[in-house]
């Protein structure tokens, strides 16, 4: 696009009501945080556990530095692997059941780093319509046939997984979609992948932390599932974790073959070590403290006995991201301007991110979160549906 053509192109988006902006914060990530000169109660953050500022975490952080020191320096095949990455690989890969972990500077990363190492031309991913833009960017990215299914359809997949013929065949899915919140199927999931000799890839960004027995992300969940052969395990470590980074979990031969061939692993620097050691810090509070995760069932019961008699409904989720059906973008800018207007901060989600017709506010509770504030954010909307 040429410089004359962007300022039409904008001008389009702001008339459709799909420009973005970024606010910027001033605070550290919370349920309360300073945006623009003003404090917001907020649920807008993937802070399941509140672990984004936990003191146990910064305190890490400090050892770490004064021992490793801050940049990585080079990449991990050079000399940039540091002891603190090393403990770190094993430890995510015994908290959910595989035997070895890889290390990814994002799960962005991870996602393109994954799909472009096992597949090319001659192989065929199979998507979920509603996955996470990732795993589309990289099944483009390595050149193997796509194949959406409709979201959660296990039907339409079996029936298309029987009738291809690629070299290489691998289902990937969002575990918790980011945008719906609710959950795969995964143990359906994993059966069709054994009968058509497939791949199974989890994107578990928005369920590692919070599924499953202390924290361990739905493979504890499903806790059967653990140390398949077949199975290709992401997590992210910024959302429930509190941190930064994420890693892939499988056999030892795939991380072998990714330490090799994934592009977005072999050709770029290591994260800082701080944030190893960052990370073991908060796994210890993941699976040390339970109550998180108790306290984030209560206020997911709260929000939703609180919003049925509103006339916006919540999707069907049973984890923290409670999206709130607006319809419109205009109704969805509306309401999320009503609320920021009143102290408290949620996104107006729209398209290209979700369907044409379906914006909604997506409110992400936090067990940071008190029922006090739950029921600040139910007043609220009470207010903005009666005005």
């Amino acid at each position: 696009m040429l410089p004359e053509q962007l300022s039409s192109a904008l001008a389009e988006l702001d008339a459709q009501g799909l420009s973005r902006r970024r606010l910027v914060l001033a605070s550290p990530q919370g349920p309360r945080v300073r945006v623009d000169g003003r404090e917001y109660l907020s649920f807008a953050s993937n802070d399941y556990l509140g672990l984004a500022a936990h003191p146990a975490i910064a305190e890490a952080v400090g050892r770490a530095v004064a021992t490793a020191g801050v940049g990585a320096g080079a990449a991990h095949l050079l000399t940039g692997h540091h002891h603190l990455h090393h403990a770190l690989e094993a430890v995510l890969a015994d908290f959910v059941g595989l035997p070895s972990a890889l290390l990814f500077s994002t799960g962005y990363m991870a996602n393109l780093g994954v799909l472009t190492a096992l597949l090319d031309r001659h192989g065929e991913i199979f998507a979920d319509r509603l996955n996470h833009a990732s795993l589309l960017d990289g099944a483009r990215l390595g050149r193997a046939r796509l194949s959406r299914y409709p979201h959660l359809d296990l039907v339409c997949l079996e029936r298309r997984l029987a009738a291809s013929r690629a070299g290489v065949k691998l289902i990937a899915t969002d575990t918790v979609f980011s945008m719906d919140g609710d959950l795969a199927p995964v143990p359906q999931l994993l059966e069709l992948a054994e009968r058509f000799d497939a791949w199974l890839y989890l994107d578990d960004a928005h369920g590692f932390g919070v599924l499953g027995e202390q924290g361990g992300g739905v493979l504890r969940h499903f806790p059967h599932l653990t140390g398949h052969p077949r199975l290709i395990y992401m997590a992210t470590l910024g959302k429930a974790i509190g941190v930064a980074g994420a890693f892939v979990a499988g056999s030892p031969e795939l991380i072998h073959w990714l330490v090799n061939k994934a592009r977005g692993y072999l050709y770029t620097t290591a994260q800082p070590p701080l944030l190893a050691a960052a990370v073991l810090a908060s796994l210890e509070l993941v699976a040390g403290e339970p109550w998180r995760r108790q306290r984030l069932a209560v206020l997911i019961q709260r929000l939703k006995a609180g919003v049925a008699p509103l006339p916006w409904p919540l999707m069907p989720s049973r984890t923290p991201i409670q999206p709130l059906l607006a319809g419109s973008n205009a109704q969805a800018l509306c309401l999320a301007e009503g609320l920021k207007e009143r102290g408290i901060l949620i996104p107006a989600i729209r398209p290209p991110t979700v369907p044409q017709g379906t914006a909604r506010l997506r409110v992400s509770l936090s067990a940071a979160h008190t029922p006090s504030d739950v029921d600040t954010l139910l007043g609220a909307l009470l207010e903005l549906a009666l005005a």
